[in-house]
């Protein structure tokens, strides 16, 4: 199971590919205020790896991950320079959906663990090609939930930390170049370093539980 786990989160490939893209265009927007410029070289990280997954015929979901996510971040960062906003209402603007996606996601996961179908089952289903069998077993279902809380967590302590910011930014409250700057911090630090760290956690209590899945390996 955790060959399966792994392989559904992308392992530590999958989550570097789609932390370089992202960090590439954060540091630079953060830093330059230059949209065009950020986005450019950002693609430019991301078309190397996937020109790489192709070659190597394995799948480019987590590039292409990256590349969504810095596409609908920059298109709040252009409506907000379209809507006469300087560079760091721009900036404020591009962290915007990072932090509303990690709330709805956690939403979403929240509430699979507590009508006991976690989202982590489905995960490890898919690559198992059997999406409901885990369901069969109370152990496992028992077991998914909390290791679907450990997926959650890294997205609320995400919301916890950049929601406050970035409203102090947008609402004046705060100056707004030190709310970017601390944004920008936050997202680098937050992102796959947190992955990380949820993955170990998850890697750990799958080694203190036996699942069928190991039992048949």
């Amino acid at each position: 199971m955790r060959g399966q786990l792994a392989t559904a989160l992308g392992g530590r490939r999958g989550m570097l590919e789609a932390a370089v893209p992202t960090a590439a265009f954060t540091l630079l927007f953060v830093t330059t205020h230059h949209l065009r410029t950020s986005l450019a070289i950002a693609i430019a990280c991301a078309a190397v790896l996937l020109v790489v997954r192709i070659v190597q015929r394995s799948t480019p979901q987590f590039v292409l991950n990256s590349l969504v996510g810095i596409g609908i971040g920059g298109l709040f960062a252009y409506r907000a320079a379209r809507g006469g906003g300087d560079a760091n209402d721009q900036a404020l603007a591009y962290f915007l959906p990072g932090i509303l996606y990690n709330a709805a996601y956690s939403v979403v996961m929240v509430l699979t663990i507590v009508v006991r179908w976690p989202v982590v089952g489905f995960m490890v289903g898919g690559v198992t090609g059997d999406p409901t069998g885990w369901r069969q077993d109370r152990a496992v279902v028992r077991l998914c939930s909390r290791l679907t809380w450990l997926l959650v967590l890294p997205c609320v302590v995400r919301v916890a930390v950049q929601a406050p910011v970035y409203l102090a930014g947008r609402n004046g409250w705060w100056d707004e170049s030190s709310a970017v700057a601390t944004l920008g911090v936050a997202k680098l630090a937050m992102g796959w370093p947190l992955q990380v760290a949820a993955l170990a956690a998850m890697v750990w209590l799958l080694s203190r539980n036996k699942t069928p899945a190991d039992s048949q390996a």
